[in-house]
């Protein structure tokens, strides 16, 4: 989607300052052309609220700050064909990427086959009514890069698991590879059992926090409001709050037996493949009120 200029909502100032903190220049996105996709993607996710809602001045610049924006500048120049944001994305991208794909096939063949047609695919090979296309264009910066490019290949290897079984005999294929989807299903029971655990032993502070801002998708601003306290003081609780879940969920999965990659590998799934339910976890308990000072650290 497409915004002429007498529907921009970002100021040029504000499109400077975030242009320049995303290091635009250096991966070739003009000014004009980044502020083209700070303003698709607030008007296409609604700048994070809900659908009736509508958006002041203030939310959407929390919205667009809160975007991984040096990542977003990156995957724009890459996706426009920019030579010196491809360069970057290959130095940053492609030995995790090639590991990751090795890892999902078992094998090393196939997962070198699988991380190169992803790569041609990002690249653009393919066009959309006669223009260059990337599947790069897609990506919005609300969460990182790195775990979108996972989600993308994860898909893609459902596509080519399913075309080796149909066109290739087992005993053509390395061992490793000639794995069934049980390790997957058993992953996401470990996953599903780690996240019940870890968030039925947060605070009901976390929970409150997580619940509001992840699930209901409300601002820092709003919440700011609701609890009466900054919305810094918000913003570093989320984040020391999303750290240590982290933490204590790759601990519970390594005591479930997985290695320290397998357990990296499956905090990286997508939410919509574990059967859990999240809103129930992540009800609000009563607990104290968030103080500023409590904030500070």
């Amino acid at each position: 989607m497409e915004l002429g200029p007498e529907n921009r909502l970002l100021s040029e100032e504000l499109g400077e300052e975030l242009w320049r903190g995303a290091g635009a220049e250096l991966v070739e996105v003009s000014r004009a052309e980044f502020a083209e996709a700070l303003e698709t993607i607030g008007a296409r996710d609604n700048y994070g609220l809900d659908p009736e809602k509508h958006a002041n001045e203030r939310q959407r610049e929390i919205f667009w700050r809160a975007l991984h924006l040096e990542e977003l500048a990156l995957a724009r120049g890459c996706a426009l064909g920019r030579e010196s944001a491809w360069q970057r994305f290959l130095a940053q991208y492609r030995e995790p990427l090639t590991r990751a794909a090795v890892d999902m096939t078992g094998s090393a063949a196939l997962g070198e086959e699988l991380a190169s047609a992803l790569y041609s695919e990002l690249y653009g090979l393919t066009e959309r009514e006669g223009r260059r296309w990337s599947p790069l264009l897609r990506y919005s910066g609300r969460g990182s890069l790195m775990g979108w490019l996972r989600a993308i290949l994860a898909q893609r290897r459902v596509n080519q698991y399913r075309k080796t079984g149909r066109e290739t005999e087992l005993g053509e294929i390395e061992p490793a590879a000639a794995v069934s989807e049980a390790p997957d299903l058993e992953r996401m029971e470990d996953l599903r059992l780690a996240i019940k655990k870890t968030l039925s032993e947060a605070s009901a502070e976390e929970r409150f926090l997580l619940s509001a801002y992840y699930l209901d998708q409300h601002t820092l601003h709003e919440m700011s409001r609701v609890l009466r306290v900054h919305e810094a003081t918000i913003s570093r609780k989320l984040k020391r709050a999303t750290e240590r879940l982290r933490k204590e969920l790759l601990r519970t999965l390594r005591a479930r037996g997985l290695s320290r990659r397998a357990a990296g590998e499956a905090l990286g799934s997508d939410p919509r493949d574990v059967d859990i339910n999240l809103c129930k976890l992540l009800q609000k308990s009563e607990g104290e009120p968030i103080s500023d000072k409590d904030g500070q650290g």
